[in-house]
């Protein structure tokens, strides 16, 4: 195999998750009291009479997540008063650390649970900034780690959740293919896995054609990107994830608004580095292996055309209906050489279709699974860490919306229905019936600002699946 040589560091992952928190006793430290909206009027009752009277005036509508500041009876802010939705506690801080005065805080009153834990992933999800290109001139809030449950828990999972957001948020220019890998570099430094990325006409030599056929037209060489990490004697998880630096569509063009926000099409392979980066760091007892095709599907003499046959690694030949769906073609290389190892299960992750869009809107992924046991655990998991997720069916009667008149599949449907279902089925076919395989469907960025969730690029479903695989391994 010819691999790519170590390359300088792209210098991409700019958030420090973890600047929000402090440790040790502070002796300023404000109090915040998260207050359920059924529970508010007992506690208000037990509150000083100044309270009482600052909260009957200055709060006549009191909105869930929004902190209103109490003050003392000189005027100066004595603490912070946070009304909760019992279903959604885990974004009741969310927009505390960008809208607080900064400072030096810590949960005096939680609400429903001993457990902070969710309490401080929202603050610390709702603190995040991208800086990469400018600076952050927010406020600098602060709140107290010291209470948590699983502390190295917490911190884990907001630097998985910074690392997708960041990956997303950079501009094409500054991650293409290559960008890509020296991300991974940055990533696994320290850890003993074992990285490397078959690049450009090496593609071909080592069977990978179809990564090579979306990749091929772009200035930005092709590659899988591979590593190996953990014992060879656990359970091997394979995680897959597409990595579209940029789309263009291809020769099957977008609209300029189409394009517009095609940097995240790399949003998979950011997921399942941000999946990799917590099962390292939480060290569970799986061995993994990490497949990122990473191509720009850009246009120029050599690119792909609709109608080209493609024979892709698994030795199927795939026509081409539209050059505008090419997630799938580079992902099922890639999980042919998954398949090769025999994992216990695979999980690939992919901004692959705007029907699942269409379906669940853009704050919901989608998944689907040839297993119903894997379904029903994810599920669980997701309820558990108010992660969202939703099971589409892998309905088989659409496979035949799939064929083609000369080649064995067709990469895409002509009809226009079913979109995200026949997009699994394709994927589906290059899946052994007795490999567990989970496929995410995914936007990877949020279109409004939320509590905790900032506009721009999003993980979703990554506290699931790290929940999840946390059930089933360790």
């Amino acid at each position: 195999m010819v691999l790519e040589s170590p390359a300088p560091r792209n210098e991409v992952v700019t958030t420090d998750s973890l600047q929000c928190f402090y440790t040790g006793k502070v002796s300023d430290s404000i109090p915040i009291n998260i207050v359920f909206h059924t529970d508010y009027e007992n506690w208000k009752s037990h509150q000083s009479q100044s309270v009482q009277n600052w909260l009957q005036t200055a709060c006549t509508k009191l909105e869930p997540s929004r902190p209103v500041c109490i003050p003392d009876t000189k005027g100066r802010m004595a603490s912070v008063l946070v009304i909760a939705e019992q279903e959604n506690i885990l974004w009741s801080l969310g927009n505390c650390p960008r809208s607080l005065p900064a400072g030096h805080y810590h949960i005096a009153h939680a609400a429903g649970s001993s457990n902070l834990d969710p309490y401080l992933l929202g603050w610390g999800m709702g603190a995040y900034h991208y800086t990469r290109y400018g600076k952050n001139e927010g406020p600098s809030c602060r709140l107290s780690i010291d209470d948590a449950r699983d502390k190295h828990q917490v911190e884990v999972l907001l630097e998985a959740v910074s690392l997708v957001r960041d990956l997303v948020n950079t501009p094409a220019s500054d991650m293409m293919p290559q960008h890509l890998y020296q991300c991974m570099q940055s990533m696994t430094e320290g850890f003993d896995v074992d990285l490397s990325a078959c690049v450009g006409d090496a593609l071909i030599e080592q069977n990978y054609p179809t990564i090579h056929a979306v990749g091929r037209a772009s200035v930005h060489l092709p590659r899988l990107i591979s590593w190996h990490w953990g014992r060879k004697n656990h359970p091997r998880v394979t995680l897959i994830g597409k990595g579209v630096s940029f789309d263009s569509g291809g020769l099957d063009i977008k609209s300029a608004r189409g394009m517009r926000l095609m940097k995240k099409d790399m949003g998979g392979a950011a997921h399942a580095a941000g999946v990799a980066s917590t099962i390292m760091k939480l060290n569970l007892p799986v061995h993994l292996q990490v497949l990122i095709p990473a191509v720009e599907n850009a246009i120029s003499g050599n690119a792909y055309r609709p109608g080209d046959v493609l024979t892709s690694r698994s030795g199927k030949t795939i026509e081409v209906e539209d050059t505008d769906a090419e997630g799938r073609l580079i992902l099922c290389d890639a999980i042919s050489r998954a398949v090769e190892d025999n994992p216990d299960l695979i999980i690939d992750f992919a901004t692959l279709t705007g029907a699942a869009r269409v379906a669940l809107g853009t704050e919901v992924p989608a998944f689907f699974t040839n297993d119903q046991t894997v379904a029903q655990e994810l599920t669980a998991a997701s309820a558990s860490v108010d992660d969202p997720v939703w099971q589409l069916p892998l309905h088989r009667p659409y496979r035949q919306l799939l064929d083609s008149d000369i080649a064995d599949i067709s990469n895409c449907s002509s009809s226009g229905y079913a979109g995200a279902i026949t997009a699994a089925l394709f994927l589906d076919e290059f899946v052994p019936d007795a490999i567990r395989w989970l496929h995410f469907d995914v936007m990877s960025w949020n279109t409004r600002e939320r509590a905790g969730r900032p506009k721009g690029g999003e993980a979703m479903g990554l506290r699931a699946v790290v929940e999840f695989l946390q059930r089933r391994y360790a």
